[in-house]
């Protein structure tokens, strides 16, 4: 029997016991009144995504891995480190000490996104060593340069002639809808500033005068802070001294500490971080003196760690979904820390499936995260207004009813399946389509494991582990009098569709 046959024939059989099984334990009923009333919901969470460093980007696997993402997502932007890392090539001096520039890989670089249809969210770092007050290196294998400039008459120039090259490469009209952030977490060793938030004021002020000297309507806006500090600050910064801003960046993980987040001693879980975090921020820009200001979460995951139960690991598709169902409302774009895993923080990658924060693991082998991605890409643009905890229910342009169900479990935990009886009113199908990701379907991290964990698979290792990675196909279920039973194992993401009608 073919391959692709064989897995459609098990998917079918699975999915039927699914959708299908007996209730073993209390069942609850979600009602899906399709004339119920929605709310707009913008895919937020899917329009940005980070990656690693600048020069990565010209590696082939890392344009494979945005092409691929490309194809279930909507990302619209790309973030990176170190566009001005000495392997960037930017910045040197002459024999008299005078400014070189050099923008042949940063050409090469934005000109990869945008030929793959992606516009860059520009993160404008680290300091080139020859424009460094000092040597100061931050911990990552690559060892950026996080030093203030020795000049900031001369950092001032290359802002000014960078932002200058690109409004002559791309045009105005193009570069106008691109993002410039001013660093990266300079509350953190990413800034050798001192004291650093009076420090980084400077080097925002200098770097936003410099770019709007080019064009005003360039967007600028910071302070790309970890762990959601200093926005407070930072608004009240720009307002007293009239400094622009276009928009607040800030970044936080689900495994921060309450400590670092809020400065309290509150245990707060992986799964409630993220958005607490977000809610704050939000908060804190309505009560600023400018409560009109975008918010653009510029980092997040399930953990700032290489954690392979986490970030490898079919968890992700709960995790993502419940991070995506509390912040909506609260932020207009979050960029999710990294769509590959064609990443050196730590240095080469080893191996496939070593925690590595991205989509796609070495190898152009999607994990469980990237299905989970795919699968909430298919919601709607509306989302019911009463939706159910554990629930998004959303209705498609088309008028399609999509709705994703899941059933969280902490890290290393295993709960009941969830069951779940889905009554859709005021519709005339009499079938669903279902689609699932579970610790036994999409997920080629267990397909790994099988394998022996191989630090360096071969190629048939490979094509076993991408074939492993396919979500099974979408189902059809026919609808009991509008209603759907359906069983969602611990950590599973469950997606329904009903079409519309006509």
């Amino acid at each position: 029997m073919p391959s692709r046959l064989r897995l459609l024939v098990r998917a079918i059989a699975y999915l039927t016991l699914v959708v299908a099984a007996a209730p073993l334990a209390a069942q609850s009923t979600i009602t899906v009144d399709a004339t119920a009333a929605t709310r707009p919901f913008a895919h937020y969470w899917e329009r940005m995504f980070g990656s690693g460093r600048a020069v990565l980007s010209l590696r082939e696997s890392y344009r494979d891995d945005l092409r691929t993402v490309r194809r279930v997502t909507d990302i619209g932007y790309v973030r990176f480190h170190g566009i001005f890392l000495d392997d960037m090539g930017v910045y040197t001096e002459g024999p008299k000490g005078e400014p070189v520039y050099n923008f042949s890989y940063v050409d090469q670089a934005y000109d990869g996104l945008l030929a793959n249809g992606v516009r860059p969210f520009v993160e404008l770092s680290f300091m080139p060593r020859k424009l460094a007050a000092r040597d100061i290196r931050q911990s990552f294998w690559y060892r950026p340069v996080v030093s203030p400039p020795k000049s900031y008459a001369r950092w001032d120039a290359l802002i000014a002639a960078f932002a200058r090259h690109l409004v002559e490469r791309y045009g105005i009209e193009e570069v106008s809808h691109w993002y410039f952030e001013v660093w990266n977490e300079p509350n953190l060793d990413f800034w050798g500033g001192q004291p650093r938030q009076s420090t980084y004021w400077e080097l925002y002020d200098h770097t936003v005068k410099a770019l709007k000297a080019v064009d005003a309507r360039l967007r600028v806006g910071g302070p790309a802070t970890a762990q959601a500090a200093w926005v407070p600050a930072f608004i009240r910064h720009c307002t007293e001294h009239n400094v622009p801003v276009d928009f607040v960046s800030t970044h936080v993980y689900g495994d921060d500490t309450a400590k670092d987040v809020f400065g309290s001693g509150e245990h707060i879980t992986r799964n409630h971080m993220v958005c607490r975090a977000v809610q704050k921020v939000h908060a804190e820009i309505q009560a600023s003196p400018a409560p009109q200001l975008p918010l653009i979460w510029s980092e997040f995951n399930a953990s700032w760690s290489n954690h392979t139960a986490v970030t490898d690991a079919p968890y992700m598709g709960p995790w993502l979904a419940e991070t995506v169902r509390q912040c909506d409302g609260l932020v207009q774009d979050m960029s999710y820390w990294t769509f590959s895993d064609v990443f050196e923080e730590q240095g080469v990658v080893q191996q496939p499936f070593y925690g590595g924060f991205g989509l796609i693991a070495a190898g152009g082998i999607p994990k469980p995260a990237f299905n989970a991605f795919a699968l909430l890409h298919k919601l709607g643009t509306q989302r019911f207004v009463d939706d159910a905890e554990g629930t998004l229910a959303t209705r498609r342009d088309d008028g399609a009813l999509v709705v994703a169900l899941w059933n969280y479990a902490d890290v290393g935990a295993v709960v009941p399946p969830r069951r779940v009886t889905l009554h859709f009113e005021h519709i005339d199908a009499t079938s669903a389509s279902v689609e699932m990701l579970d610790p036994a379907h999409g997920n080629a991290q267990a397909a790994y494991q099988r394998l022996g964990a191989p630090r360096n698979p071969t190629a048939a290792q490979l094509a076993e582990l991408r074939a492993a990675a396919v979500l099974a196909p979408a189902v059809t279920q026919p609808l009991t009098a509008g209603a759907l039973d359906v069983e969602i194992p611990s950590d599973g993401l469950l997606l329904v569709t009903v079409a519309a009608q006509h």
